[in-house]
């Protein structure tokens, strides 16, 4: 099982290099998933992404197979864990595959080590920070919930329901029951499961958090000024789960530079779950055309 000793803790991680004349070599892509899922997510995208490239896909600290230190799972601690990983298996140069917070943090650290990342692709992620009317009307009275002190910590904490619940809302084409047991096992306790509400709380809404809200101005500055540094965003359509509808990839090609848009048919926000082909053709197409991998 790979495993990676990261600052205190360790990291768990997906390989996928291929075999023989295959084998993955060049620059490493590297595959980003956020709440409240895993590497697990990628696992019917990593094998049809052609090209014989080298793909990685780590569990974010506290969540997948990863360790869980007793951090308090903020937006910085994930960036400063991720980072370590990468320093760990000694990645000097990436391309990045993010979804929901993993794309955040894929350019957060682009931001800030702007020579190491050769390309970002995403998909349903935090784009800028917003406003609660710009937040999906159906999610928004959960996440006010999640933010309410004692009341999140019911939701999340004691009922589980970022895993018991969501998936039913933000998967189309639904979920096996070994699939939902691989997204619930690295959460028995009540304690465990505290990553999934710290992400909810981090989501930059009305000003707050301020922390995250600067970390993500930031990274909007680089996003709108590093032409050197080929972009892909994945849009779906079909589901009111959906962060990134059609006024919102509009608001990118203004707004993203070096970027390139793909349509890939209907999916909920874990869209990985539901357009894993679609996505791979999309990246390795993307990456042919920029010379990636």
């Amino acid at each position: 099982m790979p495993m990676i000793d990261v600052l205190d803790s360790a990291m768990y991680y997906e390989s996928y290099e291929g075999t023989g004349s295959h084998q993955g070599t060049g620059t490493p892509f590297v595959f980003l998933h956020g709440n409240p899922t895993s590497s697990h997510l990628w696992r019917h995208v990593l094998p049809a992404v052609g090209g014989g490239r080298r793909l990685l896909a780590p569990d974010l600290i506290g969540m997948g197979r990863s360790g869980k230190p007793e951090i308090t799972y903020g937006y910085g601690e994930q960036a400063r864990y991720l980072e370590a990983w990468c320093e760990a298996l000694g990645l000097d140069e990436v391309v990045l595959v993010g979804t929901d917070w993993g794309g955040s943090l894929a350019f957060d650290l682009a931001a800030r080590h702007p020579g190491r990342v050769r390309g970002v692709a995403f998909m349903e992620t935090i784009l800028r920070p917003m406003a609660w009317a710009e937040f999906p009307e159906k999610a928004r009275d959960r996440w006010r919930a999640f933010r309410t002190p004692g009341v999140g910590e019911e939701l999340v904490l004691e009922k589980n329901l970022f895993i018991e619940d969501s998936f039913t809302q933000t998967v189309l084409t639904g979920l096996a029951e070994a699939d939902l047991d691989a997204y619930r096992a690295p959460f028995p306790t009540p304690e465990s499961r505290r990553p999934m509400l710290e992400w909810a709380r981090a989501m930059p809404l009305d000003g707050e958090p301020a922390q995250v809200v600067a970390r993500i101005e930031e990274y909007g500055k680089w996003l709108a000024a590093s032409p050197e540094v080929p972009k892909l965003l994945l849009t779906f359509e079909g589901s009111p789960t959906l962060m990134i509808d059609g006024p919102t990839a509009e608001w990118c090609a203004e707004h993203i530079s070096a970027l390139t848009t793909v349509a890939c048919g209907p999916a909920g926000h874990q869209a990985p779950e539901d357009r894993p082909q679609e996505i791979a053709e999309a990246l390795t197409a993307w990456a042919d055309l920029h010379g990636l991998g």
